[in-house]
């Protein structure tokens, strides 16, 4: 029997089923222990399931690794993943980190780690995919890289030296919001934080808007009065002003005034409003266009890859001024209709007058009961002069509806046995 050997990075992404062929989920890294003499020993996977939930899964109960997924039995626990005293993970913590040739001849990076399993069907750490420093002056230049076994490296010349976290924000690219947000959550306290410090603004904000407020207020604090209004400029309205109303007045406002003018103006102004209200559910970023405007101009302003899906499916029609508080409110043009309509078609001849905006000062339960009567993504919303302030999406109603740990949640998790188990 020969020695199996999978590459984590290879592995990371991986679908895992249970023996029926149903999916679980999807591999997010591996779990080792170290051990005195020998290599690190594997106890089991890192694996998100449905809910974005990452839940730990013995390597006991995998039966196979193969190219593209994983088997296992079927059984899986549905707790929360919680890293124990001794285990360490690849992805978030070994990769990136730099080790020394216990021969003397240098040092290299980690820049992958291959498990292997052995003929008692154990799993372990085998061959480390290492990257030497470069010898050559050109910035695009990079080290040779080699492949040796673990028992050949130290991991580093300064006890407790960390892992890159340049590195680790680079395995981390392609993760959605939701997830970066999730695997962010997962790592300790002081991983988190160095990490968050290499992200970028943008990136960083879109990880923050979709984690509890207790959560991006524990982060902000932690990163500084200066990077943390740069990082609520990158975020919506919306979610900045969430934020920043859990923060004592004279720490608000000091973010407000290091922050843009135009992006404090937008934020100062949904402050105003409660949070149980439309206005306090609000953006106050919606699409307003003239009734003059064409389908053509419409369709071009709603291909903006930056604008969320749900503000998206439909326009605003307003007099001037067309930024919020705008003139009047007339009424709302749809994507779907326009369609319909021949791209020279002016918007004010296919408005849609019917469906009355909601008042800022609306609780929240109205905004979802009109969302719910009428099959609606958005609503607009209105001050006293009936000027469009804003508009309430779909996605800001859940997050109000929902329970305060609803990213958290135990759910439900398909499984071959119909039952869970416990790590």
């Amino acid at each position: 029997m020969s020695t199996q050997r999978v590459f984590v990075a290879r592995l990371t992404g991986c679908a895992v089923f249970d023996p029926a062929g149903d999916r679980l989920g999807k591999v997010r890294d591996v779990v080792v222990v170290y051990r005195k003499d020998d290599p690190p020993r594997v106890v089991g996977l890192v694996v998100e399931i449905p809910g974005r939930r990452h839940v730990f899964l013995s390597i006991g109960r995998v039966t196979s690794i193969v190219t593209g997924q994983v088997i296992t039995t079927g059984l899986i626990n549905v707790r929360r993943f919680q890293a124990r005293g001794g285990e360490v993970r690849v992805m978030a913590e070994l990769v990136g980190r730099r080790v020394y040739f216990t021969d003397g001849s240098g040092d290299a990076v980690i820049e992958d780690v291959a498990i292997e399993r052995n003929r008692l069907g154990e799993w372990d750490i085998g061959q480390l995919f290492l990257r030497k420093p470069k010898t050559s002056a050109s910035p695009f230049a990079k080290g040779p890289t080699t492949f040796v076994p673990w028992s050949d490296v130290r991991e580093s010349a300064v006890p407790g030296e960390a892992q890159s976290a340049e590195q680790l924000v680079a395995t981390y690219s392609e993760l959605k919001p939701a997830d970066l947000a999730n695997t962010l959550l997962d790592l300790p306290e002081e991983r988190l934080l160095e990490v968050a410090e290499e992200l970028p603004d943008d990136r960083l904000a879109d990880a923050l808007e979709e984690m509890p407020e207790e959560d991006q207020v524990a982060i902000l604090e932690a990163l500084g009065d200066e990077r943390a209004a740069d990082i609520l400029d990158q975020m919506e309205p919306d979610d900045a002003a969430d934020v920043l109303g859990q923060l004592p007045e004279d720490q608000r406002e000091e973010l407000l005034e290091l922050m843009e003018p135009e992006e404090a103006e937008d934020v100062r102004a949904l402050l105003k409003y409660g949070a149980e209200t439309a206005g306090g559910l609000m953006t106050s970023e919606p699409i307003v266009l003239s009734a003059d405007a064409t389908v053509a101009e419409a369709l071009a302003v709603i291909r903006r890859h930056e604008l969320h899906p749900a503000l998206a499916a439909a326009v605003y029609i307003t007099l001037p001024p067309y930024e919020t508080p705008t003139g009047r409110f007339l009424g709302t043009v749809h994507f779907q209709r326009m369609l319909r309509y021949p791209p020279s078609e002016r918007l004010g001849a296919i408005i849609d007058d019917t469906l009355d905006p909601v008042a800022a000062s609306a609780s929240a339960a109205e905004v979802a009961r009109m969302l719910a009567s009428y099959n609606l993504v958005s609503v607009p919303v209105v001050d006293t002069a009936h000027r469009l302030v804003g508009a309430v999406s779909i996605d800001d109603v859940l997050d109000h509806l929902l329970p305060e740990d609803w990213r958290s949640h135990d759910g439900e998790v398909s499984a071959a046995s119909g039952s869970a188990v416990t790590r």
